[in-house]
Parts: structure tokens; sequence; C-alpha cells
């Protein structure tokens, strides 16, 4: 994350990527080379959620999530909005682009570690544009799992060996909440069609 290094700040020490922190007695990490973190949380027409898989050195393995990624990414991108890269993000790993996006929620990740903010984004009526996968060094699989066995399956990769991010349950929820809503909204219009066929 872009952040201006106060007087009281000190920097402990600084990668091509990131810097380790001092502010009083905190040490903390935040990113040198983006603006902003976007997750999407994509559903297909058929209620199918988008996941991706990846390996993390950090942890050892692949980890399963929702598509994510850096807003101005290494500043290949200028003045790009959160939007602008949630778009760019989900074109770029799952092949797909969102003709509709609705900001959820944000929120710090990792508040005892980094200073930064995550923001998520729902992604809907989506159009095939492109195979995904990533770009560069990555190697992205991306998995569409029908939303209402999508904690089940994830479950079940889990016991495989496969990290899950906890971040796709946060996703899961806004996800079910929206298709409750749309089925809703489905049954209040037939209710009224068929009222409006009932004599008088």
């Amino acid at each position: 994350m872009k952040k201006r290094i106060l007087k009281k700040q000190k920097i402990l020490y600084e990668g091509d990527f990131l810097q380790l922190v001092r502010e009083g007695p905190w040490e903390y990490v935040q990113r040198k080379n983006c603006s902003g973190v976007v997750v999407i949380v994509p559903l297909t027409q058929d209620e199918k959620a988008v996941f991706v898989e990846q390996r993390r050195v950090p942890v050892g393995g692949n980890v399963i999530e929702f598509p994510a990624g850096l807003v101005e990414d290494h500043n290949l991108v200028r003045r790009e909005s959160l939007e602008a890269a949630a778009q760019r993000e989900l074109l770029e790993e799952t092949g797909y682009h969102a003709e509709h996006l609705e900001h959820l929620v944000s929120g710090p990740a990792a508040s005892g570690l980094s200073c930064e903010i995550v923001a998520f984004y729902r992604a809907c009526c989506l159009e095939k544009r492109g195979p995904g996968g990533g770009v560069e060094l990555e190697s992205i699989l991306v998995h569409e799992i029908p939303l209402k066995r999508a904690e089940v399956w994830l479950k079940r990769m889990e016991k495989k060996g496969k990290r899950i991010d906890p971040k796709v349950y946060i996703g899961i929820y806004f996800l079910n909440a929206a298709v409750r809503m749309r089925h809703s909204k489905k049954k209040t219009r037939l209710a009224r069609r068929s009222q409006a066929f009932l004599p008088r």
C-alpha cells in the first residue's frame, strides 16, 4: 500500500514489494507497489461461485481463494480505481468480465500485522472473455462450484490438503444473501402475476 512515511515511523527493512515499519512500539508490514487491495466475489448466471486456486509460497502449498489483487499493481496502471482493478483482476484470473460490480464491505485484513485495507466486490452478470489463469508467473486454476455445495466442496478440498482462505466464507455469506433476495423477488413477481388473473 502506498503510505506516507511519517516522522515517527522508521523503515526497518525495504524489499522490492514490502516495507517493514516501526511506529512507536509497533512493527508492521506495508506494501510499496500498490494503492489498495480488492477481493472479487463472482457468481455465474446459473448460481455457481467462482473460486481460484494457486500456490502460495509463504504457506507452502495451494490455497483456494476468491479472485483478488492489487490496485495500481507495480505502477503499471496509474490512477486505477478499486472497481477498475476488480474488473482487471477478475478477467486476468478467471477470464470473466462482470456487467455489474457491487461494493460489499472494506476493512483490515490483518490489523496486527499490516496496514492493508481490503475491499470486497460482488461480481454478477458474468461474461466469459478470456482464458483466465493469471499473468506472467501466475498459474491459477479456476473452480466453478454450485453455491449450494460450496461449503461442502471446500471441506473436501481441505481434507485433500488444500489451504482455504477464510475470506471465502465472507464471500459465500454475501452470495447466499444475494441469491435469497433474488429468489424472494422472483416469488413476489410470480405471486403478483397470479393475483392479476384471479376473478374480481
